[in-house]
């Protein structure tokens, strides 16, 4: 069984790391979990009162997991980071603390459910800046604001926004300040008092280390660099984080010289993914390795091969076909053989497929 092997002890530093950064800066910072894909060992492997302290909230896309949360831990503050299905306000409420909001009709739902529930349901109102996702439109934020600060049941305790996660719009200044504008038109003339601008997450981190980061942006939604060390803006490791957090192991079931070029008619039947082959290449040979995962486990193209001679040939819902080439190393003598194990680096979304498979074998070191 192919493995992904998770440096607890990494992901901690990161985590450390990261809450003494942001304290340093006076902003609170939600964990978001969902790598995690729900992985009850994970959690309970990770998620220590010590490393929990210094951290506002943990967040999560997935219901299931919210509860799982709340059942290591009650007085876990939970955040729930997309727009809810209005059938699931119920449980919305009963496991999220906190959601992210940009349907009136929704929040009106989680005012009647959080009534029922004697609760007061948390809400940040979503802006859209761009992106295109979720998020009110900013010539609407004004009237929408209007229509659910007074709801009995709900708190309002933030504006956030949402970049780079679909286009890949990138946070800047003066996308960000305008949260910050629209912070202090909507506490003035509603004479209230606004306390989160949730306008950061790992593709933000660059903006505090360049000094552009307005001042009213104080809570961020990490993972990524929570996880992987990394932020997407630039794909580069994140200050002293570790990205050696993760990797992917996939044993060599067989391993045979065979031809380049596939033998017969090649049919629209296939359920697998290929790599582009060089047809002039009849007759020659390579060294192929089939290991144990597929499609069912993993996208091929979410992982990196740490020897980097080593090229993917296609992939079907069980097993992965790798060339080799010669398969020697630089003394000549056979690098690979059957039973061998082969690392992948894997990247943020491999993680969540690779921990959401139960045919993979997860190992915490």
């Amino acid at each position: 069984m192919a493995q992904l092997r998770i440096s607890i002890t990494e992901v901690r530093n990161n985590i450390m790391e990261l809450s003494q950064y942001f304290a340093a800066h006076n902003i609170s910072w939600s964990l978001i979990t969902k790598v995690f894909s729900g992985d009850e060992d994970f959690m309970k492997a990770l998620l220590t009162p010590e490393l929990l302290k210094d951290i506002h909230s943990v967040g999560d896309s997935r219901l299931s997991s919210l509860k799982k949360l709340k059942e290591l831990n009650n007085d876990l503050v939970t955040i729930y980071i997309k727009p809810p299905a209005e059938v699931y306000i119920d449980e919305i409420v009963e496991y999220a603390d906190i959601s992210l909001n940009s349907s009136y009709r929704t929040i009106k739902a989680l005012n009647e459910a959080a009534g029922k529930a004697g609760k007061i349901h948390k809400i940040i109102v979503m802006v859209e800046l761009g992106e295109l996702r979720e998020g009110v439109l900013r010539e609407n934020l004004e009237d929408f604001y209007a229509r659910v600060f007074d709801m009995p049941n709900i708190e309002v305790i933030g504006l956030g926004s949402n970049l780079g996660c679909m286009y890949g719009i990138e946070p800047t200044y003066d996308k960000l300040m305008q949260l910050s504008l629209y912070k202090m038109l909507l506490e003035s003339k509603f004479n209230t008092r606004i306390p989160l601008i949730s306008g950061g997450s790992s593709i933000t981190l660059p903006l505090i280390e360049n000094g552009k980061l307005p001042n009213d942006i104080n809570h961020f939604r990490i993972g990524e660099a929570a996880f992987f060390g990394t932020s997407p803006l630039d794909n580069e490791t994140f200050r002293n984080l570790s990205s050696e957090t993760f990797g992917f192991y996939g044993n060599i079931i067989e391993l045979e010289e065979k031809e380049i070029v596939p033998d017969g008619v090649i049919s629209d039947a296939s359920i697998g993914h290929t790599e582009e082959f060089d047809s002039e290449a009849f007759n020659e040979t390579t060294y192929k390795a089939i290991v144990d995962f597929g499609l069912l486990d993993v996208d091929v193209n979410e992982l990196e091969p740490l020897d980097n001679s080593i090229r993917f040939v296609g992939t079907t819902s069980d097993m992965t076909v790798l060339d080799l080439g010669e398969n020697l190393n630089t003394e000549n003598q056979r690098k690979y053989r059957v039973g061998d194990k082969i690392c992948f680096k894997p990247s943020y979304m491999a993680v969540a497929r690779l921990l959401n498979s139960k045919f993979i074998e997860k190992d915490f070191i």
